[in-house]
């Protein structure tokens, strides 16, 4: 059976679950060839933007007391925890570990540089580090805290399919976000919405679909610049 395209990608269910795209050949070589993309892309992205990733790192510790970088557990591929990396843009005494109290625009628990980090997404950058360690892609779905919540409830009550989500790593960015689908959680029909774009995502890949959603998500950015 298949719903309304999301953002363009079809998406396929069968009695009424997602259905799990096929290991052929070409689905192989299209996620070696990720792999290398991932790689050779994120290194080159932190070489490059080194000097600027430094300065970020010196005003972090200057505006506000504590760590440079923010860890915390996500939910991976297979739905396996691990650890990710982020720019601190919060008061180290006022953070959030569990990561389920969502950021909004003004929330007092920013830093002084913290809104403007999350806005050009800037806090995002240290994930290149974990898509060189291999444990994220610079495509895929947005990886989510264990016991993430929509509209008031845990994910996996409000979509009963959402699991499927974590048949491939997560990513810096995704089809979701690629397509203005991010931001708060709160929304019952945007958060299906983003769960949905994730699993059309999955069952499309494509390297091809990859460098398009690379190319969107810059071009949000660079045009508004709201945050991944």
């Amino acid at each position: 059976m298949l719903r309304p395209t999301q953002s363009g990608l079809r998406l396929r269910f069968e009695n009424g679950l997602p259905i799990q795209p096929p290991i052929l050949l070409e689905r192989r070589v299209g996620l070696a060839i990720k792999r290398f993309m991932d790689v050779v892309l994120s290194l080159g992205a932190l070489l490059f933007l080194g000097p600027m990733l430094i300065l970020v790192a010196i005003a972090i510790k200057a505006t506000s007391p504590g760590p440079v970088l923010f860890r915390q557990i996500r939910t991976g591929v297979d739905g396996e925890p691990f650890l990710i990396f982020k720019f601190r843009t919060m008061r180290t005494e006022l953070g959030d570990l569990s990561g389920t109290s969502q950021t909004r625009a003004d929330d007092e628990r920013l830093t002084a540089i913290g809104g403007l980090l999350r806005k050009k997404s800037i806090d995002e950058l240290p994930q290149l580090l974990n898509v060189l360690i291999g444990n994220m892609s610079l495509v895929g779905p947005r990886p989510h805290v264990p016991g993430m919540l929509a509209a008031g409830v845990l994910y996996e009550e409000l979509v009963p399919y959402y699991g499927f989500r974590h048949c491939m790593k997560p990513g810096i960015t995704g089809w979701a976000q690629a397509n203005g689908y991010r931001g708060p959680t709160d929304d019952p029909a945007l958060s299906r919405a983003r769960v949905d774009h994730d699993i059309a995502y999955i069952q499309n890949f494509s390297v091809r679909l990859d460098i398009l959603t690379l190319s969107r998500t810059v071009w949000r950015e660079l045009a508004k610049g709201t945050g991944i």
